[in-house]
């Protein structure tokens, strides 16, 4: 079978496009874009988990591909492999015993709720006693304070047993979605040939310069907060579930976890959290013998001095504000990515943020006719893993050293 090639006379039979021509094509596909990802929006969130789950299984991939020589496609199918059965053995081992925890956490939490209003009414009518201090609480209006913390805690209570009741309902809906999220990860990260840059591939005439430093700068963002915050997120989950678990607080995993999904979320997160660890210890027994309300205020108290902490020796350490986003931004974010990628949203809301700000200040600076990159606040580079905990457990052991001198001088 042979090819034939168009000579120069046929190729001019196709005239070109007007400009207004190519402005009513553009409107026209702007508008069928904008329509499809509105129509099947509920699947944007599993396409962006299986984006960043190729993302971060590529280098990986590529040290094995490099140090030991194994063909690309055998070594992402071995990983892609591994990667399922760990899904799979966890799903079967412990997933829906954890989804039960929760269910049980939940319903455990919207029973102190209905109790809540005999605990003021009993808080009322007795002192509190700190130690030697006696408060007397009959002239504070309990009955107002209840009203406040009730309207504040049963919409968030109710929207969380609604959504541990659906992934619990839907499970096995759940499980096909991840087994998607996989398989779209692994053919995405197949067809790249070891070269990370091929998954966001474009090329435009005369811009591929351009692509290739947004690209660059799009990269470190993603790259700079995923390690980041999972550190930050697996640290903070190591942390409270010693410290809730050393004050004898129930529940203290699934608080714990908690806590680390509450680092997502600025302002907000916290306070729920907070909130959460108040009440779980504000009915229940503790070994250190101290009223219900006390022991609350100080399990409140250790978390609040432990999220200090956190953001301000911590996360500087580790992110280096890497993301230059306003919280007050990040949270109206969240609310924006929450109803278009639900719960992955809320995570991802402060890279989308970032992202969505270097796309836009291109635009703007391109329609202003000025250079998009003079000027521009670029990204550094993010730390290594490695070096992170290589200066964090350095820093612990200097502060040993420091407190052993200390102690030989008194």
């Amino acid at each position: 079978m042979t090819m034939t090639t168009m000579n120069g006379s046929e190729k001019k039979t196709s005239p070109n496009w007007s400009g207004t021509a190519k402005l009513v094509v553009a409107l026209l596909a702007s508008i069928i874009v904008f329509y499809m990802l509105y129509r099947f929006r509920v699947y944007l969130a599993p396409l962006l988990l299986s984006f960043l789950l190729a993302y971060l299984l590529h280098p990986i991939a590529s040290f094995f591909n490099r140090r030991f020589k194994i063909p690309w496609r055998v070594v992402s199918t071995l990983i892609f492999v591994l990667l399922f059965l760990i899904v799979l053995g966890l799903i079967t081992w412990g997933g829906f015993s954890i989804v039960e925890q929760i269910q049980n956490l939940v319903k455990y939490l919207q029973t102190l709720i209905g109790g809540l209003p005999t605990f003021f009414a009993d808080l009322s009518n007795k002192p509190l006693i700190i130690g030697r201090l006696e408060f007397d609480l009959v002239q504070f209006d309990m009955n107002s304070l209840w009203t406040q913390v009730q309207g504040v805690i049963q919409p968030i209570l109710t929207n969380l047993g609604s959504l541990v009741g659906t992934i619990a309902s839907g499970a096995a809906t759940t499980v096909v979605g991840l087994i998607f999220i996989i398989l779209i990860a692994y053919f995405i990260m197949i067809e790249t040939g070891g070269v990370r840059e091929q998954m966001f591939k474009l090329t435009i005439p005369a811009y591929e310069e351009d692509f290739k430093k947004m690209g660059n700068q799009i990269s470190k963002i993603w790259n700079a907060f995923l390690r980041g915050q999972l550190i930050i997120f697996g640290f903070t989950i190591i942390i409270y579930t010693v410290l809730l678990s050393a004050m004898g607080v129930r529940y203290s995993f699934l608080l714990a976890l908690l806590a680390g999904a509450a680092r997502f979320v600025p302002y907000v997160g916290p306070f729920v959290a907070w909130t959460t660890y108040g009440l779980v210890s504000l009915f229940q027994t503790n070994y250190f013998g101290f009223q219900p309300i006390v022991f609350a205020l100080i399990v409140v108290g250790v978390a609040l001095v432990t999220d200090l902490l956190l953001d301000n020796f911590v996360s500087p350490r580790v992110m280096s504000d890497v993301l230059k986003v306003h919280p007050a931004a990040v949270l109206v974010m969240v609310l924006i990515s929450a109803s278009l990628f639900g719960f992955i949203g809320v995570l991802l809301s402060a890279p989308l943020l970032a992202t969505m700000q270097l796309i836009s200040t291109y635009i703007f600076r391109k329609l202003m006719d000025q250079d998009p990159w003079e000027g521009l606040q670029t990204f550094p580079p993010p730390v290594s893993i490695k070096i992170t905990f290589e200066k964090f457990w350095n820093r612990i052991l200097s502060l040993f050293k420091r407190k052993k001198k200390t102690d030989k001088k008194s």
